[in-house]
């Protein structure tokens, strides 16, 4: 039984805590426990050999599922915590299905619990790398549950003796060098007796301790069959230890005493609850909510609510330490659930329900961003539409379901497109989780999870042969790849995305994917790739009439040029701009390429041009009310004076600037706001701000 966890995190598969507290239900395994403890304290084969450690030691705790096995890592955690000032940080490695989770996921997910930046879309070696060295002057306990194969293991190993790695698997980890394993068998008798007694009470089973003795060794001292024996036993306050035993007998044989005590527990369920039970083996990661379950079963969230307490009572189900109501199915019972649900319901009956769970979980989606949008009367209009079990009473209710089901929703969009007939319900959740991400936590603190979403879109997309949706996940995915340095696979996402939005004949995706080639030739040095692909862009903008982005290329156009050395065409490029910002009565974008025009003046050598233009672009900045621009530009102007030889009139300008951009929170440099840094790429420079757009995903339903 897991012990109660504070600031635990699951990440779709990867459960992350700080530390353990409350009480103590650890039972039994005090000789196990010993030796491991005397492990820690043992000399390594390096040290033997008079070498340094190089690595943290390895301690594994093997045993079948159901064994207790997770329980004693984390009872070895709690006693060892205080050696290990840093924390105890928890990764569980594989889905409760049994499929390995991801190395890169759970490396993640650490750098996560240790404040440390996981750029969205990095290698896993990168992340492993970079996991090691957040390690590397820390004193850390990992424990790495469930782990299927010695390679997930060793690559999430600290590169620092002072760190300690326990891991929990089925069998050995070959390939693991100074692994120090502790095998289990059962409970012995004394602590799987009062196992019992704890869960069906203590008079029972000391009115018969024979009896207790001998469901005991019927249940081979297994902590999960005991448990779940105990859940029955409470179930009935008339039954006797006996009544149970007897049952177990008759069952024979066959199988694992697990199998055969989750059979006549299930068997003795009221069929609705044995239904429910039966479909969580559907649940993503295996955690579940009443919403989750109610749309499973096709009953009411309060029913579903109420069954899956009474589940937990029994003990086919744990609660998991959250602000809102969630259970997790234990990784025992998965196969046994799957292998019930294999026999006993049809497998349209299954698809159905899975097809319930996504729609349910869709509107969920849709009712939490909608929230953030309370000053639309259309979308309050809409919220009130909606079934009050779905609605959230405010954003920070539907910000911290978010936040906690986070990892449920990620496993949901990864088995929906992995199910692959349901992919209509696929593209609207992922479409519906993407919005509600960005709503909530912004697109840079949900990068990771955004690129990992988008990857699915794409994989949906080209399965179905949907070009715009193909288009636009390229462009999601490659100005995610742009923003974390990765400019040349940028390049190549946004070059397949125009081959896609031509195929499609989207305008939108093919204007957008050649601004961003000519923004990653920007960002790669190549001035005249960049601007030959802002000029394309360009004539497809004016063709359409769309001139607010036509300014734009016609800015990114002279940006290109400056940084080439061509003035001449620079300033050609801006004066476009300029005529196109007073056409649309943009009077800041006006006075902002004024400003870029005043720069490149200077830099051609016409100091008198390029301080009529900074006076012009100050007088529009005033009209527009823009402080900061002003600011900057009165900067531009004390600079020009200076060179002109007029540093009195100079001294004036700089000291209006300064008291200006004092009054205005800084944003960034008043150089940065007017250029004044000189020619030549910025980080991060080549990327067109596509505002709302940047995380969207088309072709979704309109209703969405």
């Amino acid at each position: 039984m897991w012990p109660v966890t504070d600031q635990a995190v699951d990440t779709g598969g990867v459960r992350v805590s700080a530390h353990t507290s409350g009480r103590n239900q650890f039972l039994g395994r005090t000789r196990e426990l010993k030796e491991l403890r005397a492990d820690i304290e043992r000399a390594g084969l390096d040290t033997i050999a008079g070498r340094k450690a190089p690595r943290a030691r390895v301690l594994l705790i093997a045993g079948r599922p159901g064994s207790g096995r997770t329980a004693l890592a984390e009872e070895l955690a709690r006693q060892v915590a205080g050696r290990y000032p840093d924390g105890v940080l928890r990764a569980r490695l594989s889905e409760p299905d049994g499929t390995p989770v991801p190395v890169g996921r759970a490396a993640r997910a650490l750098l996560t619990a240790l404040d440390r930046p996981a750029p969205a879309g990095a290698a896993e070696d990168d992340l492993t790398a970079a996991l090691r060295e957040a390690l590397a002057d820390r004193r850390a306990l990992l424990l790495l549950d469930d782990a299927a194969e010695a390679e997930q293991v060793d690559a999430l190993l600290p590169d620092t003796p002072d760190c300690l790695a326990v891991a929990v698997s089925d069998g050995p980890l070959t390939g693991i060098s100074d692994v120090r394993p502790c095998t289990l068998g059962g409970l012995d008798t004394k602590s799987a007796v009062e196992l019992l007694a704890r869960r069906a009470g203590s008079v029972r089973i000391t009115v018969d301790p024979r009896a207790a003795e001998g469901l005991v060794e019927t249940c081979q001292g297994q902590p999960a069959a005991l448990t779940l024996a105990g859940g029955w036993l409470a179930a009935r306050p008339k039954a006797a230890v006996a009544d149970l035993a007897k049952q177990l007998h008759a069952e024979g044989e066959d199988g694992s005493p697990l199998r055969r005590v989750f059979g006549l527990v299930h068997a003795a369920l009221p069929a609705p609850a044995a239904r429910i039970l039966r479909l969580l083996s559907l649940a993503p990661a295996g955690l579940v909510d009443p919403h989750t379950a109610s749309a499973l079963a096709g009953c009411s969230v309060d029913g579903a609510h109420t069954t899956l307490d009474d589940l937990v009572a029994l003990g086919l189900l744990r609660s998991v330490a959250s602000p809102l109501p969630q259970y997790e199915v234990p990784a025992c019972l998965h196969p046994l659930l799957k292998a019930l649900t294999e026999t006993q319901d049809r497998p349209a009956e299954l698809q159905l329900a899975r097809a319930r769970m996504l729609e349910r979980t869709v509107r969920l989606l849709q009712s939490c961003r909608a929230i953030t949008e309370t000053d639309s009367p259309e979308t309050r209009h809409k919220l009130l539409g909606v079934p009050r079990a779905l609605r959230f009473p405010n954003p920070r209710a539907a910000a911290d379901w978010l936040s906690i089901r986070r990892p449920a929703l990620l496993a949901s969009a990864r088995a929906a497109v992995a199910d692959g007939e349901l992919d209509t319900l696929a593209r609207r959740l992922m479409s519906q989780l993407v919005r509600a991400m960005v709503a909530h936590f912004g697109t840079q603190a949900a990068a990771g999870d955004l690129y990992d979403v988008h990857g699915l879109v794409l994989d949906v997309a080209e399965r179905r042969r949907l070009p715009r949706e193909k288009a636009a996940a390229l462009l999601n995915l490659g100005d995610l790849d742009a923003r974390t340095g990765r400019t040349r696979d940028a390049l190549a996402r946004f070059r397949a995305a125009l081959d896609a939005g031509r195929e499609g004949n989207d305008p939108y995706a093919t204007g957008r994917a050649m601004e961003s080639v000519g923004g990653a030739h920007l960002e790669l040095g190549d001035f005249d790739r960049a601007a030959d692909w802002f000029g394309r862009a360009l004539a497809e903008r004016l063709a359409r009439g769309e001139r607010a982005d036509a300014a734009r290329l016609y800015a990114r156009g002279a940006e290109a040029a400056t940084y080439a050395g061509r003035y001449g065409e620079a300033q050609r490029g801006w004066r476009s701009a300029v005529a196109v910002h007073r056409k649309n009565g943009d009077i800041a974008g006006h006075a902002r390429a004024l400003s870029e025009l005043a720069r490149v003046q200077e830099y051609a050598g016409r100091p008198e041009d390029s301080l009529r233009t900074c006076q012009e672009a100050v007088e529009l900045a005033r009209r527009a009310d823009d402080p900061r621009l002003q600011g900057a530009l009165y900067l531009r102007l004390a600079d020009t004076l200076d060179r002109l030889g007029d540093p009195s009139s100079a001294e004036l300008h700089r000291g209006a600037a300064e008291r200006m951009l004092k009054e205005e929170p800084p944003c960034g440099s008043a150089a940065e706001e007017s250029g004044a840094a000189g020619p030549g790429p910025e980080v991060g420079a080549s990327q067109p701000d596509q505002g709302p757009n940047a995380c969207e995903i088309r072709s979704a339903s309109k209703e969405d």
